[in-house]
């Protein structure tokens, strides 16, 4: 009998277990992968978002603004 599972399911069963050093290659890994990995990537940031107060989310959507700045800049 197979098993379903969401796609966020499966994303947090392969990252469930990692030490910090796992989780660090997992994201890292998934920077400047095929796009296959970007779910993954959605999935983690998910799981922070959820978990992190309102200032530190605004601190993340700082940063996110920044870089979609400097990257339209640069081009």
């Amino acid at each position: 009998m197979a098993i379903m599972m969401s796609l966020r399911e499966a994303v947090m069963h392969k990252m469930h277990g990692n030490d910090l050093q796992g989780l660090r290659s997992m994201i890292e890994g998934s920077i400047h992968a095929q796009e296959a990995a970007l779910p993954g990537l959605g999935v983690a940031f998910e799981l922070i978002w959820q978990k992190i107060d309102k200032a530190k989310q605004d601190e993340l959507v700082a940063v996110l603004d920044s870089a979609l700045k400097a990257s339209s800049a640069s081009k």
